[in-house]
C-alpha cells in the first residue's frame, strides 16, 4: 500500500511494504485509459461523441450523484442543489462512467461528466430560485504544465456573463509527492515499486508522458447579481473561440445565498485599521492591528464584504472573527517563497489562520465564521505550512467557512480539546480536508461538505498521542482523489456517524480503520454508525486487488478494540463492501478481532460482500445484501491455507439475508462458516445494477 503522503511529521514517505496478497511478482490487471495530447494542452478521458442535444429537460437534483431519496438523513444539510452534467441537456459528449485511474470520468462525481468542444453547451433547469452557482469543471493543462485559462459563457433568462476558468490548481503528475510537469517520463520516486511496469526500486524505466495524470478538476463560484426564478434554463457554453480544446463540466450547484451579513452590536471593523476590500493591497498587517484592538477591548472582529489580500499566516488567540458570509468576505492570498526555510521545514507561506503551537500552549477561545479562505497552493510540499487553518486550539469553533486551494483545509496539531468545525465547505485541496493530528480530544466535525481533496478528506491520526472522544457526524465527502473519504488511524472512543461518502478514486476507499503511520492503538469503543458510501470499494493499484467500501488494515499492530459497525449502507461497490486485511510481511504477526457488523445494507458489489485477508474474526447480524457479484465471503485468512481452514472466523448472529441477483446464492451460506477457505485472489468483477430504494 502506498503510504498516505500527507504526514507532516515525516516529509519523505517510505516505500510501500509488500502487499498482503502478493505471492510472487505483481501483475498489472487494471486497464489504464490512454492519455491524448491535444493542441491546447492535455486531456484524458473516455466517451463517445454526442451529435445532438440529449438529456433531461426537467431539473434532476442529486446527492452524491444519486436520487436524494437513497441517502436521506446521511451527510451534510447544505444550501445548494446539485445537478450532474451527464443528466442535463447537452450537445457535448458524455464521458464515462468509468473507474479507471488517471482518467477524467473516474474523478467525476458519479464517475461521469460532459465534455464540451468549442461551441458546445450543457444546460440545466433550475429547481429553485437561484442567485449563485458553483461549476465543477476541468480544462486542459498547458503542454509543459502550469495551467491555462479559458472562458465559459453563462446564460439564461436574459442573463449573460462569462466565467474565466483555470487549470492552474489542477493537473498533477507522476508518483507521490507528485509533480506539475507533464513531460517527465520517469518516476520521481525511484525507490518505490512502480506498478505499471512491475519495476523494482531503482529502475530507470521510462513511461509515455504524461505519467499518472490526476487531480483534474477544480470549481468556481459566481454570484449572479440577480435572482433567476425556478424553472429558468441556465446554459454553460464553451465559446467557439475558446482556447481550451475541451471543457469538461462535472456538475452545477445552485443556491439562493441572500444578502451579506451585517455587523451586529459593537465590533471592530478591519477597514478602520487599513484593510483593503478591493484586494489590491496586502491587508495582513491591518488584520493584525484589528485583532490586537479587539482582543484588548474584548470585542469581536468584523470583516465586511470584499476581497482581502493576505499572504501569510494570521496568528489568532482568544478572538472572534466574523465575516459577512463566505460568498461575500473573501480572504485570499498568494503563495510566497521564504528566503530561508522555516524551523518547521516550510519553504513557502500563504494565507491561513493559525493557532499558537501546542508546545507554546496553543491558542484558546478562537471563533472564526462567515468568510472564505482562498489559497494559492499548486504543488504538494509536505513540509509547507500552507493550510487554511492550522496550529493548536482549545475551546474553539470554526463555522460557515469556505476553504479552497490550500494544502489542507484544516490541519490541527494537538494536544488540544473541544474544537468544533461546522457548516463549512472545503474543496480543491492538494492534501487532506480536515485532519485531527495527535491528541485532539472531545472535538466534533459536523455538517461540513468536502469535495476534491488530494488525500484523506476527514482523518483522525493518533500519532504519538491518541485522539479520543471525537465525532465526525453528518458530513458529505465527494471525490477524494487519493486515500480515503474518512480515515481513523488509532484512537479511543471515537465516532463516525451519519456521513455520506462518494467516489473515492485510488489508494483508499470510503472508510478506513488502520493501524499505520505510527498511530497509537485503538482502544475503548470505536463506533461507525449510519453512514452511507457510494461507488466505493475501489481498485488498489499497488496491490492489484479491490478494496472494501469500509476496510480495516493491520500494518503496525493488532486491531482488537471493540469496533461497532452498525446501520451503515454500502451502495454500488465497485469491488467489495467490507474488507479486513493485514500486510503480507506481518500476516502471521498481527490480526483483526472484535469487529461487529449489525443492521447493514449492501446494495451491489462487483465482487464479494466480505473479503477477509487477515487472521482474526468478526461477527455479523442483520447484514442484508443484494446483487452480489462473487462469492459472498472471500476468505483467504492469513494465506497459510491450513487443513483446519482459514485463520479468519466469521460469526453468524442471524438475520444475514440476500436478495436480488447474487452470483453464488446467499452471501452468507452455511458452507462458508465459520472459516471455510474461499480464497479467490482476483475474482471476476460483475458490475452491479444502480442502487434503488430498499
Amino acid at each position: 500500500m502506498t503510504p498516505t503522503p500527507h504526514r507532516r511529521a515525516s516529509a519523505r514517505a517510505v516505500r510501500p511494504a509488500a502487499a498482503p496478497h502478493r505471492r510472487g511478482r505483481l501483475r498489472l490487471a487494471v486497464t489504464l485509459t490512454a492519455t491524448v495530447t491535444l493542441a491546447a494542452g492535455l486531456v484524458t478521458g473516455l466517451g463517445a461523441p454526442a451529435f445532438a442535444a440529449h438529456g433531461a429537460a426537467s431539473p434532476v437534483p442529486t446527492r452524491a450523484g444519486l436520487d436524494p431519496s437513497l441517502v436521506t438523513g446521511r451527510g451534510a444539510t447544505v444550501g445548494f442543489v446539485e445537478q450532474e452534467a451527464e443528466k442535463a441537456v447537452t450537445n457535448g459528449t458524455v464521458i464515462g462512467p468509468s473507474t479507471a485511474a488517471y482518467t477524467l470520468p473516474a474523478e467525476a462525481s458519479g464517475r461521469s461528466a460532459v465534455s464540451l468542444k468549442p461551441g458546445q453547451y450543457v444546460q440545466f433547469t433550475l429547481p429553485a430560485a437561484t442567485d449563485a452557482i458553483t461549476v465543477r469543471y476541468s480544462i486542459p493543462d498547458a503542454p509543459n504544465g502550469g495551467g491555462i485559462t479559458a472562458p465559459l459563457e453563462v446564460t439564461g433568462n436574459g442573463y449573460e456573463r462569462t466565467m474565466t476558468l483555470t487549470s492552474q490548481y489542477s493537473w498533477l503528475y507522476n508518483a507521490y509527492p507528485f509533480s506539475n510537469d507533464p513531460t517527465l517520463t520517469t518516476s520521481i520516486e525511484p525507490d518505490w515499486w512502480t506498478v505499471e511496469c512491475g519495476c523494482a526500486p531503482g529502475s530507470t524505466t521510462t513511461f509515455p508522458a504524461p505519467f499518472r495524470p490526476n487531480h483534474f478538476y477544480d470549481e468556481q463560484r459566481m454570484l449572479l447579481g440577480r435572482t433567476l426564478p425556478a424553472g429558468s434554463i441556465l446554459r454553460l457554453t464553451a465559446p467557439t473561440a475558446s482556447n481550451a480544446s475541451a471543457t469538461v463540466i462535472d456538475l452545477l450547484d445552485t443556491q439562493r445565498v441572500g444578502p451579506a451579513r451585517a455587523p451586529h452590536g459593537r465590533m471592530v471593523d478591519v477597514l478602520a485599521f487599513g484593510a483593503d476590500p478591493s484586494g489590491r493591497h496586502d491587508s495582513a498587517d491591518a488584520f493584525d492591528r484589528a485583532i490586537a484592538a479587539a482582543t484588548k477591548a474584548h470585542l469581536p472582529v468584523y470583516v465586511p464584504r470584499g476581497t482581502f489580500q493576505v499572504n501569510r499566516h494570521i496568528v489568532v488567540d482568544n478572538v472572534t472573527i466574523e465575516g459577512a458570509g463566505s460568498w461575500y468576505t473573501i480572504i485570499k492570498g498568494h503563495q510566497v517563497s521564504l528566503a530561508t526555510p522555516a524551523p518547521d521545514g516550510s519553504v513557502h507561506t500563504g494565507v491561513g489562520f493559525y493557532g499558537k503551537d501546542a508546545s507554546a500552549g496553543g491558542s484558546r477561545n478562537v471563533h472564526l465564521s462567515g468568510f472564505a479562505i482562498e489559497g494559492d497552493v499548486r504543488e504538494r510540499i509536505d513540509t509547507d505550512q500552507v493550510n487554511g487553518i492550522g496550529g493548536a486550539f482549545d475551546d474553539s469553533t470554526f463555522d460557515g467557512l469556505y476553504i479552497q486551494h490550500t494544502k489542507v483545509g484544516i490541519w490541527l496539531d494537538g494536544p488540544m480539546n473541544d474544537v468544533s468545525i461546522t457548516n463549512s465547505q472545503i474543496v480543491d485541496q492538494i492534501a487532506d480536508g480536515i485532519n485531527f493530528h495527535g491528541g485532539v480530544t472531545d472535538s466534533v466535525v459536523r455538517n461540513n461538505f468536502i469535495r476534491n481533496t488530494g488525500d484523506d478528506a476527514l482523518a483522525m491520526w493518533s500519532e504519538k498521542v491518541e485522539d479520543a472522544h471525537d465525532v465526525f457526524d453528518h458530513n458529505t465527502v465527494q471525490t477524494p482523489v487519493l486515500a480515503n473519504g474518512i480515515a481513523l488511524y488509532g484512537g479511543s472512543d471515537d465516532t463516525v456517524a451519519n456521513n455520506l461518502i462518494a467516489d473515492p478514486i485510488r489508494e483508499g476507499s470510503g472508510i478506513q480503520v488502520g493501524s499505520r503511520f505510527g498511530a497509537e492503538p485503538f482502544t475503548g469503543t470505536i463506533t461507525i454508525a449510519d453512514n452511507t458510501t457510494v461507488r466505493a470499494g475501489t481498485f488498489e493499484l499497488n496491490w492489484n486487488i479491490g478494496l472494501g467500501a469500509i476496510w480495516f488494515y493491520a500494518l503496525e499492530r493488532n486491531i482488537d478494540a471493540d469496533i461497532e459497525v452498525t446501520g451503515d449502507s454500502f451502495l454500488d461497490n465497485t469491488y467489495n463492501a467490507i474488507m479486513l486485511v493485514t500486510d503480507f510481511p506481518v500476516k502471521d504477526q498481527f490480526s483483526i478481532t472484535n469487529v461487529h457488523f449489525s443492521n447493514i445494507k449492501v446494495d451491489g458489489t462487483g465482487t464479494s460482500v466480505l473479503s477477509a485477508r487477515t487472521a482474526g474474526s468478526a461477527s455479523f447480524q442483520n447484514v442484508q445484501a443484494r446483487n452480489v457479484g462473487a462469492v459472498g465471503i472471500n476468505n483467504c485468512g492469513a494465506f497459510d491455507f491450513t487443513p483446519s481452514g482459514s485463520e479468519f472466523a466469521v460469526q453468524d448472529l442471524g438475520g444475514n439475508t440476500s436478495s436480488g441477483t447474487n452470483t453464488t446464492g446467499p452471501w452468507m451460506a452455511p458452507w462458508e462458516l465459520p472459516n471455510t477457505i474461499t480464497c479467490d485472489d482476483r475474482p471476476a468483477v460483475v458490475p452491479p445494477p444502480a442502487p434503488s430504494v430498499w
